[in-house]
Parts: structure tokens; C-alpha cells; sequence
């Protein structure tokens, strides 16, 4: 019973351990993987980050010119950021928003030469 009240006064007395999130942050963990961001500029829309994704959270449309991720699919792994050829994708250490519902993000890029598919004449 003493060793209760000890506690109980000790709380008291000291200032809370925990943190009042939305007003005081804590600073990111040095590695911390946090989410996905895009630099729509340097990405070529070659799909390999859509091949290499285990979760299949990005969908790669380069007739259209589309880029579209889904944050609450992904797994976080970091392949697509490894295996970027023009490094237009990072890894930002903040996390991203809470949020209550599910929403994907959406990058439209105008593509300058659109892949076609040769056609074999016949004579």
C-alpha cells in the first residue's frame, strides 16, 4: 500500500512524460521512414517503381501522363526510392497526417512522347 502511494505522490509532484502531440512535436528518428513524396519535375513515368512496389500502392500511366500513389496501402519499404532511376522519389522522415478517410495522391504529368506501339504494315 506504501509503495502505491509513492507513486502516486511521485506523479504528482512530476511534470508528465508524455508529449501534447498536435502543439509539441518530437523530432524525427535519424533512419525514420516516414512517407513517399514525388517530384512529379524529375520523374520520367518509367513504371519501375510501380514493378518493384511489394504492395502494389502506385500505378504508373504513361499515355496519360499519371502518377497515382495510395498512402494507406503502402507498406513503407523504401524499394520504389531504392530503385528510382532519377531519383524523383524521397523518403521523408516527417509522417504524414492523420486522416479519416482513405484518399490517394494524384500527379499528372504532359508527356512529350507518349510510348506507340509499331504496327507491322502489310503489303
Amino acid at each position: 500500500m506504501l509503495d502505491m502511494l509513492k507513486n502516486v505522490l511521485s506523479n504528482l509532484i512530476h511534470k508528465p512524460v508524455t508529449r501534447k502531440y498536435p502543439f509539441e512535436k518530437r523530432e524525427p528518428f535519424e533512419r525514420a521512414r516516414g512517407h513517399i513524396k514525388n517530384d512529379i519535375d524529375k520523374c520520367i513515368l518509367c513504371g519501375i517503381c510501380q514493378r518493384v512496389c511489394p504492395s502494389n500502392c502506385i500505378q504508373v500511366n504513361r499515355k496519360e501522363g499519371k502518377w497515382v500513389f495510395q498512402p494507406f496501402e503502402c507498406v513503407i519499404c523504401g524499394a520504389c526510392v531504392e530503385n528510382c532511376p532519377t531519383k524523383s522519389l524521397k523518403m521523408e522522415a516527417e509522417y504524414r497526417a492523420v486522416s479519416n478517410e482513405k484518399y490517394e495522391i494524384v500527379h499528372k504529368k504532359e508527356v512529350k512522347n507518349p510510348p506507340t506501339k509499331d504496327k507491322k504494315e502489310v503489303a
